[in-house]
C-alpha cells in the first residue's frame, strides 16, 4: 500500500475577497501580511475544502509586492510538498500578473530562494522597490519582470544613456 504524499488533491486557484481566511493562515503562521485593505490580489491552495496555503499581493501602479507564500503543511506531508505546492502558488501569480497588466513584481525571499529563482526572479537592491511597498518588514529583495521587460544596470536617477566610445 502506498503512502499518501500528504498534498493529493490540493487544488491552487486565485482568491476573492474578502481575505480573512488567508490573513488567518498568515496570523497563524506567524508571517507578516497587508492589513485588509492593502490586499490588491491573493491565491490559495485548498486541501479538500481547508485552506492549507496563501500567497497575498499588494499594489503600487503596475506593481505587485508579494507576501507570503505561506504552506500549513498536512501531518503526512512529505517535507519538499510545501515546497512544491508553494511553487505552484508563485507561478499561478505570476500568470495573472502579465494578465492584469502588472510589469513588475517584489518579494521578500523568507527561505524561499529556491521558489523565487525558479520562477525567474533575481536579488535586487532595496531602491528598486517603489516608495509605496516600502517599510515592509523583512531582509532582501527579489523582483520580477514580466513580458519583454528587463532590468537596467543604471540605478534609478542615473542616466540610461551609454557613454561614447573614447577615439584614439
Amino acid at each position: 500500500m502506498a503512502r499518501s504524499s500528504g498534498w493529493d488533491g490540493v487544488a491552487c486557484r486565485r482568491l476573492e475577497t474578502p481575505w480573512h481566511d488567508a490573513l488567518s493562515l498568515f496570523s497563524f503562521a506567524g508571517a507578516w501580511a497587508p492589513p485588509e485593505g492593502r490586499v490588491a490580489a491573493g491565491w490559495g491552495a485548498w486541501d479538500g475544502e481547508q485552506l492549507a496555503g496563501a500567497l497575498l499581493a499588494e499594489r503600487a501602479g503596475r506593481a505587485w509586492l508579494f507576501h507570503g507564500p505561506v504552506v500549513v503543511a498536512p501531518p503526512d506531508a512529505a517535507p519538499d510538498g510545501a515546497v512544491d505546492v508553494a511553487g505552484r502558488l508563485v507561478a499561478d501569480a505570476l500568470g495573472q500578473a502579465e494578465a492584469d497588466g502588472i510589469e513588475t513584481v517584489f518579494t521578500r525571499p523568507q527561505g524561499l530562494d529556491r521558489v523565487w529563482v525558479r520562477s525567474g526572479f533575481i536579488p535586487l537592491p532595496e531602491v528598486e522597490l517603489p516608495k509605496a511597498l516600502r517599510d515592509r518588514p523583512g531582509l532582501g529583495l527579489f523582483g520580477w519582470r514580466g513580458g519583454t521587460a528587463l532590468w537596467s544596470s543604471a540605478g534609478r536617477g542615473a542616466s540610461r544613456a551609454r557613454p561614447a566610445p573614447a577615439r584614439s
